[in-house]
């Protein structure tokens, strides 16, 4: 009698223990982000991207500029130029690459890239799924918070569990996927400045939906 209940002891708590031991682990907590002034650092250059609009001035020669979109896998079409790679360079980086393609039809040829409408590299984004107003990608903004992105995809929807959301971060120095808690719902509903936190380029905000 005693060793079958001291059996039954031993898998009650080696049981227990399995479940422990499976049991998804707590992401990490992020610091508070604090309030940004206008004379903060910018960030990151920004890399173009696929379906970016961009508008392209060559000085005296203006046939040879207008404005394009970038195609989908990444390159352009301008005058004389059939195939140019844009995503993946700088405005600046791509105004080089044009003036050097021209150098064969115009003698120094000036040339520069502005960025009309933003969508950026999927590296250059922060993308919001499940329970929210609007999931959506959005382009990085230098300084960019939690709040900020919230207030772009209109919110939390109603059965959101806003306080159960995970940030999932890619770890350049490491090369590793990080994850993080966060409390959008204390930020949005009460107001809880500390639950704001700072994004960075490529951030994934999972936005689960509540089970009651």
């Amino acid at each position: 009698m005693h060793k079958s209940k001291l059996a039954l002891i031993l898998g009650v708590s080696a049981a227990a223990l399995s479940g422990c031991a499976s049991a998804p682990r707590a992401g990490q907590a992020l610091p508070p982000a604090t309030f940004v002034g206008s004379d903060d650092a910018t960030g990151e250059k920004y890399i173009i991207g696929p379906l970016d609009s961009l508008n392209i001035f060559v000085w005296r020669n203006s046939e040879l500029g207008g404005k394009v979109q970038v195609r989908p896998d990444g390159m352009i079409t301008t005058p004389l130029i059939s195939d140019l790679q844009a995503a993946g360079k700088t405005p600046a980086e791509l105004a080089e690459d044009i003036r050097m393609s021209l150098t064969q039809y115009v003698e120094d040829p000036r040339v520069s890239v502005m960025v009309d409408s933003f969508q950026g590299t999927f590296g250059q984004q922060i993308r919001i799924v499940g329970a929210t107003a609007k999931p959506a990608s959005l382009p990085y903004r230098a300084n960019m918070t939690l709040l900020d992105a919230m207030i772009e995809v209109g919110g939390l929807s109603e059965y959101a569990a806003g306080d159960r959301a995970r940030l999932i971060r890619h770890d350049r120095a490491s090369g590793a996927q990080k994850e993080y808690d966060l409390k959008i719902a204390r930020l949005l509903k009460k107001g809880d400045t500390r639950a704001n936190v700072r994004l960075e380029p490529g951030d994934v905000i999972i936005i689960p939906e509540s089970m009651f």
